[in-house]
């Protein structure tokens, strides 16, 4: 494949612009912009704030391919919209911007319906393409800032970087690595006059290269055949991704047990390591719902199967774990071990019915990865997700509730196989797909984790189908929200690790990926006990919080770094179970709006300069502040407040926001503060999520004004999409030197078990009552 370049002048001979539009034609959803004779430019409107760019040099574009992340344009409603023309320019106006494509040269650029103010534009070199590449410039504006991204490393803000989109196993990852276990060519654009994002709807190889070359130029290039983006107008992020992830789909409500803590180790390799590990926790009084397996729990690495010797009874194990509040996630790989002269069936079984990735000249492709000699499924194809999925069924029937895919971007070692040389990566030319869209893997490597966390998810919902599961992924591409949760793959027990963490999951929440988390203590090497403190600080706001180490590391259980370090854990996580009813909600408001769970305080308090560049201060939702400690030795940090009131959630002590303060943070203790007007639902501490029903919430609340709605239902079925869930809204006002709590009558069919709720107004008192669902007003 043709290597990048960091600048591509539109006037060297390989580049070949786009000149001059010379017909319009207008369709129901858009204008087809005919330039240079017979090149097509398409521009959709999809809704008042979302606009379709679609150019390819060759006459007809690509085929809709069934794995495609972005929904079809047919399926939006017809939005209103109109068209001027005139002689120098065609202009697509909605309720909310404009699109103006100049027609000679062929140049387009977006504005702000209210304002004027213009974004997106092209420069003078606008579009051009050559073999199998096409590329675009625009222009970057002085105060803009890019963040998502996808899984980057590094700041918040990530102008004047180059990022490139091909899912890698980057074991050893740093501040400067580009390719990642993650591609999603998404980015959201904020500045002082006009935000958008924008989503480079292409498979193949694609980069962007944001100011990097050249400080005022944001250039999108792709070595497919077509340039395709979608243009997302809004006032603020949660606009943006509201739009963005209606798009590419959002994430389905995860069981409460997920939400939980999950212990992990490259591995517990025996059921007498597990039992250990499990009644360490409940005698310790640490609570924890899972326990994930790796690779050792297989027969030799043979996927779906379960090892003689140190797992005879997987069934029975898994039973006596699930009495005591214990769900196990197993890792399944892509790799299948090549086996055909023993008794594996799932190697019988791909080669009899040609399931496995062949090379160009029709043969069966290997590599090298922990079975040693590997098979891979083609996931792209239709039928052979379904067989794989089918294969879950020996894990399913012995108990396991989740699937955890690894060393699926895809990952090989690098040891050559006979004829094929260095495999680190499928042959590029490889054939893959259902026939009737059959391409390679050059535009299908970077779904190719995001279609086996498909066929996990649909082998669970199969196999599961009264409960809900569990989906974990190392890789994945746009829209991997739809099927699975994703951590951020083989981090280091480092300072500069944890500290990198905030970006990294916070970037991803901005591109459209709420259900995310670091290993906590960090993967490889050793952690100090006072960094395994901090890191668990932090991995209590994770949305995916789980502990990981490596095989040969020193263990990163919680109670290995002495009494004083298992306390603090101990707190920690008994916290994050409190918290699980704001939690909750907030998976809720993402599998609804798209909305990240951790966010970055620009999400909120965009307007504000100071935030933008914000990495190191988190928000659990709108109302939960942290300012973690991210260096070893120290115990106090500047912690900067937004406009607003501010409580310290451990004093209550009162803050006022729009400044900076100095917060004394000793070893136990994370700042954390509440947002004033917020109410913070907390449950009692539990030992596993559904140790007993919740008989008792206590709500926090912060004088001002503010609302607050609290979602309920089972946490385990799928009842909910059927009605059975509750919401119930909180109301907190000032009336003088009185705080009122306003309580509406709860909404929906489900009914929590009888309980007390208890509010506890900061700084003015407590009342308790017996929760009917009836509305109530309560005075402070």
């Amino acid at each position: 494949m043709p290597e990048f370049i960091e600048q591509l002048p539109c006037h060297e001979p390989q580049w070949n612009p786009i000149s001059s539009v010379e017909r319009v034609q207008r369709y129901q959803q858009g204008i087809v912009l005919i330039c240079d004779g017979n090149l097509n430019l398409t521009l959709s409107v999809l809704a008042p704030n979302l606009i379709r760019v679609r150019f390819s040099p060759a006459v007809d574009f690509i085929p809709r391919r069934s794995w495609s992340v972005a929904i079809a344009d047919e399926e939006w409603d017809i939005v209103p919209f109109e068209v001027e023309e005139t002689e120098e320019f065609i202009n697509i106006k909605t309720a909310e911007i404009m699109v103006c494509v100049q027609r000679d040269p062929c140049r387009i650029k977006f504005l702000e319906q209210q304002t004027g103010n213009t974004f997106a534009s092209d420069t003078d070199l606008g579009i051009a393409w050559r073999d199998n590449e096409v590329t675009c410039w625009k222009q970057i504006g002085v105060e803009e800032k890019f963040y998502g991204f996808g899984e980057r490393t590094g700041l918040l803000n990530h102008r004047g970087k180059r990022f490139t989109h091909w899912t890698t196993d980057c074991l050893d990852f740093g501040v400067l690595t580009d390719e990642m276990y993650q591609a999603i060519p998404f980015f959201i654009s904020l500045s002082s006059q006009v935000n958008y994002g924008l989503f480079f709807n292409t498979t193949y190889k694609s980069q962007f290269d944001v100011g990097a070359s050249q400080s005022d130029t944001l250039q999108l290039q792709t070595q497919g055949n077509e340039l395709d983006y979608y243009l997302i107008y809004g006032q603020e992020p949660a606009t943006i991704l509201n739009t963005y992830t209606k798009l590419t789909g959002r994430m389905s409500l995860p069981p409460r047990w997920a939400l939980g803590y999950h212990q992990c180790r490259w591995s517990y390799n025996s059921e007498t390591e597990v039992r250990t590990l499990v009644r360490e926790f409940r005698q310790r009084r640490i609570p924890c719902d899972v326990i994930h397996l790796d690779i050792d729990y297989m027969q030799g690495f043979r996927v779906f199967t379960w090892h003689k010797q140190r797992f005879p009874d997987p069934k029975k194990l898994i039973d006596e774990l699930t009495a005591q509040g214990f769900k196990i996630v197993t890792i399944v790989d892509p790799g299948v071990k090549y086996d055909p002269e023993a008794d594996y069936e799932v190697c019988d079984r791909g080669l009899e019915n040609n399931y496995f990735i062949r090379n160009k000249q029709g043969k069966i492709f290997h590599g090298y990865v922990w079975p040693d000699r590997s098979v891979f499924p083609d996931f792209i194809r239709s039928d052979v997700r379904e067989w794989w999925s089918s294969l879950h069924k020996n894990l399913i029937d012995k108990g396991v509730a989740g699937i955890w895919n690894d060393m699926n971007e895809p990952a090989l070692d690098d040891r050559p196989f006979g004829d094929s040389g260095n495999k680190t990566c499928f042959p590029l030319d490889a054939p893959q797909g259902d026939p009737k869209e059959q391409t390679n893997h050059a535009e299908t490597h970077n779904v190719y984790g995001l279609m086996m966390a498909r066929a996990s998810r649909e082998a669970l919902d199969r196999l599961r189908p009264k409960e809900r599961s569990f989906v974990l992924t190392r890789s994945g591409y746009a829209g991997v929200q739809k099927y699975s949760a994703v951590w951020t793959g083989d981090n280091h027990s480092l300072w500069e690790h944890l500290e990198m963490s905030l970006p990294m999951l916070c970037n991803l929440g901005l591109s459209g990926v709420p259900f995310v988390g670091a290993d906590i203590g960090g993967f490889a090497s050793n952690a100090t006990p006072e960094l395994f403190a901090r890191w668990m600080q932090v991995g209590m706001l994770y949305p995916f919080m789980r502990g990981h180490s490596v095989i040969g590391s020193k263990r990163h259980e919680p109670w290995e770094f002495g009494t004083e370090v298992e306390d603090i854990c101990r707190q920690y996580i008994e916290l994050r179970y409190q918290l699980l009813p704001y939690i909750y909600t907030l998976f809720w408001e993402a599998a609804n709006t798209g909305a990240p769970i951790l966010r970055p305080l620009l999400y909120h308090y965009h307007d504000d300069r100071n935030t933008q560049e914000f990495y190191d201060q988190l928000l659990l939702g709108e109302s939960l502040m942290a300012a973690p400690v991210y260096r070893p030795g120290v115990e106090n940090r500047a912690v900067y407040l937004p406009e607003g009131t501010w409580y310290d959630w451990w004093t209550g002590e009162c803050y006022q926001g729009s400044k900076y303060i100095l917060a004394h943070a000793p070893l136990a203790k994370m700042p954390m503060y509440i947002r004033g007007g917020s109410i913070i639902p907390l449950a009692p501490v539990m030992q596993y999520t559904s140790e007993s029903p919740v008989n008792q919430l206590r709500l926090r609340v912060t004088p001002g004004t503010g609302e607050y709605t609290l979602y309920e239902d089972d946490g385990t079925s799928f009842a909910y999409r059927d009605g059975l869930w509750c919401t119930t809204n909180y109301r907190v006002s000032m009336e003088g030197e009185q705080i009122i709590v306003d309580i509406q009558a709860r909404q929906g069919d489900w009914i929590p078990v009888p309980r007390q709720i208890i509010v506890e107004v900061l700084g003015k008192g407590v009342q308790e009552f017996e929760d009917d669902g009836t509305a109530r007003r309560l005075q402070f």
